[in-house]
């Protein structure tokens, strides 16, 4: 498996069968549901997660952000998040 560090661009990250993003209403943030826990993302964590949806890889995902929020280190920053969130098992 490869670390936090090392994320293929050809990888199309989805998110694991027990985990589901969630937005709340009431605190105007994203969630994570995973069992047994709930896990609140910060800044643009649910819009580059809500892109992991099967069909993106992590090269469209990170072109997608950048067009979106030009001159944001998206292209440094994103492989290694959902790098981590894969070491985590929240993305397979």
């Amino acid at each position: 498996m490869t670390g936090p560090q090392e994320v293929n661009s050809a990888w199309i990250p989805v998110l694991s069968r027990s985990v589901v993003l969630r937005h709340d209403r009431v605190r105007d943030t994203d969630l994570l549901v995973l069992p047994e826990r709930v896990v609140v993302l910060r800044g643009s964590a649910g819009s580059v997660l809500r892109l992991c949806d099967g069909a993106n890889d992590v090269g469209a995902i990170v072109a997608t952000l950048a067009a979106q929020h030009p001159g944001a280190p998206v292209a440094d920053e994103v492989p290694v998040f959902l790098g981590r969130l894969r070491a985590e098992g929240w993305l397979t």
